[in-house]
């Protein structure tokens, strides 16, 4: 008979360190590496981080204690938690888990490009990120990324992401501290260290950097979208949730100020400009590798960090859709892990051809862009509300008091943020986002790249909801 403390199919992590570790896997991705220097040079350095410190300690983190404290209760998936609130809440369930695995369908795509950087990199192949889309290379390196994911995710908590997690964040930590150092060498850190502490604060009263921020926090935690939720149904219960959601929180933050004084010290002392968007990584960076002092080793070294943290993301990404068809369907693991990469296979391929020799797009628009400002940029925050929405209202509070703890102000707090405040705050920034016309640009994977408007941002994320809704319907009722 499974203890009670087991989670999802009898998993659980084997210590609370590795769960910190997972859990840091899955917060720290493609978001703090290359988005945050991206939006952060766009944003004016320094002011950027006092909306962005905000958005994480104000907004994120109360969201991330609900999520694990709600997994660790119900020790079950999305769906099922959903459904033990209210039986027809497992609707929602399946729409998040449709909404995670279509946005891991175009983020595998972009984990393979980290691939195959890392690759160029080691072999001193110098190729520019519009040749490499220029040719089915990046398709090919998409459907490795996408079996690397499953092969993960098919050996189990332990034995997978467990094992990967203790491998890949100490190595992203280390490297990382390493670069800085060597970073700090260079003519252009004091500018860096300035541009990044520096706040002009004249750009907060510009409603878009607010919206940047807010997006760039959730995205780059990892929260509202059921990872933690997973995660969480497989800690133990003497483990403290508060002090771990701010130990992840605080990491998070720390490794994407530390990929600010990696890549800004470089823009720096060769002359690049800070606010070249998401082409820092793919464009810019190379360029200036192929100029410095040892830089094919530092390129290397960079380059493999951007994958390791690319590819701990997309197996978290995974995870919470296998966990949730794995315990509705009474698969094993493996089973269900091989259905689901194979229909990933065929589902990545329509993001990865859009940016191939291809080119395949919507009205002149790519795929992957648009999947990315409707379900990706749209998508999240609204089942980040549903989430939010599910485990207050229709919960009491002494479920999640027992969880993290007794009653105190904090804990009450905590909980009034999730119920209104944090709902409040991420429907206003969907209503600025699709209304008002702030468009974040970098707010997307693509420089350069077309980007939709308000209304037909809207139009776009109705059409995919609506589908998705359609095709929950129909799956829950074969079920039942």
């Amino acid at each position: 008979m499974m203890e009670e403390q087991d989670g999802i199919r009898g998993e659980r992590w084997s210590s609370h360190a590795v769960f910190l570790l997972a859990a840091i896997g899955a917060a720290v991705g493609i978001g703090n590496i290359w988005r945050f220097p991206a939006l952060l040079g766009e944003n004016g350095g320094g002011a950027y981080l006092v909306p962005y410190l905000i958005a994480v300690f104000v907004f994120a983190l109360p969201l991330m204690i609900l999520e694990i404290a709600i997994g660790r209760h119900f020790r079950g998936t999305v769906v099922s938690s959903l459904g033990a609130v209210r039986p027809e809440f497992r609707i929602l369930g399946w729409l998040l888990c449709v909404v995670i695995f279509l946005i891991l369908s175009y983020y595998i795509v972009i984990t393979g490009w980290t691939l195959a950087y890392t690759v160029f990199a080691a072999t001193g192949d110098t190729i520019t990120i519009d040749g490499f889309t220029r040719s089915y290379q990046p398709v090919l390196y998409a459907l490795a990324a996408v079996i690397l994911t499953g092969l993960v995710i098919a050996a189990g908590v332990r034995k997978g992401i467990e094992r990967i997690s203790v491998m890949m964040v100490p190595v992203i930590l280390l490297a990382l501290g390493v670069m800085v150092l060597y970073c700090s060498t260079l003519p252009g850190f004091a500018e860096a260290v300035r541009f990044l502490f520096t706040p002009d604060f004249s750009v907060l009263t510009h409603p878009d950097i607010w919206v940047a921020a807010f997006g760039q926090a959730f995205f780059s935690l990892s929260v509202g979208e059921g990872i933690l939720l997973t995660y969480g149904s497989y800690m133990a219960r003497e483990q403290d949730i508060p002090r771990s959601a701010f130990l992840i929180s605080v990491t998070d933050v720390a490794i994407s100020l530390l990929a600010g004084l990696v890549i800004f010290p470089i823009v720096f002392s060769f002359g690049l400009s800070p606010a070249a968007g998401t082409g820092l990584a793919f464009t810019t960076l190379p360029l200036a590798f192929s100029l410095m002092p040892g830089g094919r080793i530092i390129g290397l070294v960079f380059f493999t960090v951007l994958f390791f943290a690319a590819f701990t993301s997309a197996i978290s990404m995974l995870e919470v859709c296998v966990a949730s068809v794995q315990e509705a369907a009474g698969w094993t693991r493996k089973r269900t892990t091989a259905i689901l990469t194979g229909i990933l296979l065929l589902v990545s391929l329509v993001p990865a051809l859009s940016f191939s020799a291809m080119r395949l797009s919507m009205g002149g628009i790519p795929v992957l862009d648009i999947m990315d400002e409707t379900i990706g940029t749209l998508g999240l925050h609204l089942v980040a509300v549903i989430l939010a929405l599910a485990f207050t209202w229709f919960l009491p509070r002494k479920i999640f008091e027992d969880e993290v703890g007794r009653s105190t102000p904090l804990t009450r707090l905590v909980f009034t943020l999730c119920k209104y405040v944090i709902p409040a705050g991420l429907v206003l920034t969907i209503g600025v986002h699709l209304f008002l016309g702030f468009e974040i640009p970098d707010a997307t994977y693509i420089a350069g790249t077309h980007f939709l408007n308000a209304w037909l941002q809207a139009g776009g994320l109705a059409t995919f909801l609506t589908g998705i809704l359609v095709m929950v319907l129909i799956i829950e009722k074969i079920r039942t």
